[in-house]
Order: C-alpha cells, then sequence, then structure tokens
C-alpha cells in the first residue's frame, strides 16, 4: 500500500529505518568485527556465552542479516566511516 499510494509520513519513513541498536548491540557487534569469538566476548563483557550470542542473533534479526560474519562486517564499515 505504501509503494502504490506512494505515502510518506513519519510512520512510513520509521517502516524503512531499521530500528537503532542498544548501546549493548552496538558493543557487541564492534567486538564481533574486531574478530573476538563470543566466548571472549562473554569474558570480557562479563557475560555468559549465551547472552552474547542472543545480542548477535537479536542483532542480526533487527538488521536483517544472515550471520555474525554479516554483523562484523557492517560494524566495520559503520565504524570507518565514522573515523573518517
Amino acid at each position: 500500500l505504501i509503494e502504490v499510494c506512494r505515502a510518506r509520513t513519519p510512520a512510513t519513513q520509521t517502516i524503512d529505518a531499521p530500528p537503532p541498536l542498544t548501546d549493548r548491540e552496538r558493543q557487541i557487534g564492534e567486538l564481533v568485527a574486531a574478530g573476538l569469538s563470543n566466548s571472549q566476548i562473554a569474558d570480557r563483557l562479563t557475560l555468559s556465552v549465551r547472552t552474547v550470542e542472543g545480542h548477535v542473533y537479536r542483532t542480526c534479526q533487527r538488521l536483517g542479516l544472515a550471520d555474525r560474519t554479516e554483523l562484523g562486517h557492517l560494524m566495520a564499515e559503520l565504524t570507518r566511516s565514522r573515523s573518517g
């Protein structure tokens, strides 16, 4: 319906943009991009491996990514684009 009517409202624009990541999702995503395993991330952040796995899974779902490899690539790209 949005495509047919070409309606552009704040609500339809929100649908087009993925929701922002939480601070923890961003933090874990950056550690994934740095090449750390779920176990290493859990040790560093004092979390369980299952908690890290859950964050990685939900972040991938939220961003429409297939796996942690895609998450790592995306987060690395975002880090590069922010730094200059």
